[in-house]
């Protein structure tokens, strides 16, 4: 029979490793958003000559970025936090409003990903398409709502491993410093 206590960090590991393929693919993005601003610059600059469209290109990519990066940043602790209730209290008080927070966060997340989706459904007929390529927003805000609910899902796996360890003196989702 397995042991409990190794659930939660087998759920947690899988967690890792989802959201750092979906890093890997934004750190991809990324470094073809460093490539072509680096061959924008070249042609603006040096060949006098810039490339049509590629604001729009640029512009597209960074929210492909940080879609992707969402749910790894907030699973490694990359988000700006000041743990003064950790300080404080300790864990004894951390244990509750780590669950508040989380739920909270979960309940917010559902709203960015229920306003992304209706606003990507518009589309065309509100005239979400970049200014020079014409290129439509909607695959951006469907990739968007991917990403706010990859992060939403990472939230609920805290929540619940939280729960289960609610009783003992760490929480195996919480990163120590």
């Amino acid at each position: 029979m397995s042991n409990p206590t190794q659930k939660p960090s087998r759920v947690l590991a899988i967690t890792d490793y989802a959201t750092g393929l979906v890093a890997a693919v934004g750190a991809i993005v990324l470094a073809g958003l460093v490539a072509l601003t680096g061959v924008g610059v070249f042609f603006r600059y040096v060949m006098n000559d810039p490339i049509r469209g590629v604001d729009d290109i640029l512009s597209l990519a960074l929210s492909v970025i940080v879609a992707c990066s969402l749910a790894y940043g907030g699973r490694v602790g990359a988000h700006v936090a000041v743990d003064v209730l950790g300080m404080v209290g300790g864990r004894r008080v951390t244990r509750w409003t780590d669950v508040l927070v989380r739920v909270l966060g979960i309940i917010i997340i559902a709203f960015a990903v229920y306003a992304l989706i209706r606003n990507g459904m518009c589309g065309i007929l509100c005239a979400y398409l970049t200014t020079t390529l014409g290129i439509a927003h909607a695959p951006f805000y469907y990739f968007m709502a991917f990403g706010f609910t990859l992060y939403g899902l990472v939230l609920v796996v805290e929540l619940i491993v939280g729960l289960a360890h609610f009783w003992q003196d760490v929480d195996p989702s919480e990163k120590s410093s």
